[in-house]
């Protein structure tokens, strides 16, 4: 069994508790520790902005990420949001299990 932790951008809190509740409902992640008030800095249509966004940090089994990228992708309001996978090296036993234990 492998591990990740999936970090997503949204524009706001309400659509970042919509997505980890939908994906823990669901059984695709176990936890999602919502970071409010990080400043992105990007290129976009040929433009720089600057913009406040919420980040998620979601944990989760790897062989989950297709069906979780799909879920979020059909709630998410950005044309191309941030969606990456980040492999866990090492973690807890006992945290790991519960992530293995809360997910399909």
């Amino acid at each position: 069994m492998t591990y990740c932790i999936i970090n997503c951008t949204t524009s706001n809190e309400e659509e970042a508790k919509k997505i980890a509740k939908t994906l823990i409902e669901n059984k695709l992640i176990a936890c999602c520790t919502i970071i409010p008030k990080v400043t992105s800095i990007y290129v976009w249509n040929n433009n720089l902005n600057e913009d406040s966004e919420i980040l998620m940090v979601m944990k989760t089994k790897t062989e989950l990420f297709s069906e979780i990228q799909n879920e979020i992708k059909k709630i998410h309001s950005y044309d191309v949001p941030e969606i990456i996978c980040i492999p866990v090296i090492e973690g807890s036993y006992d945290y790991l299990n519960w992530i293995n234990e809360q997910t399909q």
